[in-house]
């Protein structure tokens, strides 16, 4: 192997992190309307704000008739737990696990929520289980897009449309990165801090007619946290899904991804953003192929991710972190080490925040790293 001579030009901007994702391209704090900042969110410009983040959700989305969107507190976190919290129990549950937040999911329906009806379909890092061997008659509950594998689900057509369970999805690396069958999905979830670059501690929980129609006709048997509650007496709180959230929300937060999801629509909609994160991924695929000592954590080409590419190198773990503190301490690369329970390797956020040009002026000093270490 050729020694590689240092680069000279470097990505202008490091922040390839797969969350908080690095922000949008042209981001200038000072362009947010913070009008409402110091503000009640129960004030009148407080609720209008915070219901215009649940209308444009879904507006820039293109979710069908009669979809909710509500923010929550707890990140995507929140969102997933609140929805297992308040859904599960009335059918049988299979659930897909194939990294580590489906892990996580399953665990906690598994020892907290201490159901018995439990169908695990799960899979080793790198890989999908058969998705098709999922039962419509039970609830389905499973993440699009690894974040922490690379690896994504490639469409719904395993999805019945006749199911009579519902459908929960994590789809917190997925939404406005790739297209997602809305109309076969009955709970999605997400969080701000990732595919459009927003920032954290927020929650969006969006419900198809199904899932609410499961919510006022079915109580669980445990007791639910004030946090988690998403009905009373019976019926919906449609008031989470026009702007009055269960807890007190940063307003400065909902600036940001007010000003987020502008950008969504000034750059050409969600399938803009998909297409750009695709040409994103397809400059690492370029790479790969010229190079022996990097791969894909994902083996079925299919099924690489499109927002955390995952990579797997020919060296230790400790070369690997070694390769990764040089890259940082280059002012190249900030946080594209493999989440810590993944297999030891780099995680490359490559979602529509990120400029072609930075992923182009970053693949050279990953070789030159390599080589060092």
């Amino acid at each position: 192997m050729n020694k590689t001579i240092k680069p000279t030009i470097k990505p202008h901007n490091p922040n390839f992190s797969s969350g908080p994702c690095s922000k949008r391209p042209g981001y200038d704090l000072s362009a947010l309307d913070i009008s409402t900042l110091g503000r009640s969110h129960r004030s009148t410009p407080g609720k209008a704000a915070l219901a215009l983040v649940c209308s444009e959700t879904a507006t820039v989305l293109g979710l069908p008739e009669g979809y909710r969107v509500g923010v929550v507190p707890g990140s995507d976190t929140g969102a997933m737990e609140m929805a297992m919290w308040s859904l599960l129990g009335e059918r049988p549950v299979d659930v897909c696990a194939w990294e580590s937040f489906g892990d996580g999911w399953l665990s906690d329906i598994s020892k907290q929520l201490k159901l018995e009806n439990i169908t695990p379909l799960t899979a080793d890092y790198g890989n999908l289980p058969d998705l098709t061997q999922t039962n419509p008659d039970h609830d389905i509950l499973f993440t699009w897009n690894g974040t922490t594998s690379g690896v994504k689900v490639t469409n719904g057509d395993w999805i019945d449309e006749q199911r009579k369970g519902l459908t929960i999805c994590d789809a917190t690396s997925a939404v406005f990165a790739m297209a997602l069958p809305w109309e076969k999905l009955d709970v999605v979830t997400f969080s701000w801090q990732k595919v459009l670059g927003g920032e954290g501690a927020h929650g969006m929980l969006i419900l198809s007619p199904r899932a609410v129609e499961r919510l006022e006709s079915y109580t669980p048997s445990w007791p639910l946290p004030k946090i988690f509650r998403l009905t009373k007496n019976g019926a919906l709180i449609e008031g989470i899904f026009s702007g009055a959230t269960i807890n007190t929300p940063s307003m400065l937060c909902v600036a940001d991804y007010l000003d987020a999801l502008a950008w969504v629509k000034t750059s050409g909609g969600v399938e803009a953003l998909i297409a750009k994160s695709l040409a994103n991924l397809a400059v690492i695929e370029t790479f790969v192929d010229r190079h022996d000592w990097i791969d894909f954590l994902a083996e079925d080409a299919a099924t690489r991710s499109n927002t955390s590419v995952c990579l797997t190198l020919d060296l230790k773990a400790e070369q690997i972190k070694a390769m990764t503190t040089l890259l940082e301490q280059e002012g190249v690369a900030y946080d594209i080490g493999a989440y810590r329970d993944a297999p030891a390797g780099l995680r490359i956020w490559c979602g529509a925040t990120v400029e072609e040009q930075d992923l182009q002026a970053l693949l050279p000093w990953l070789e030159w790293a390599y080589q060092s270490v």
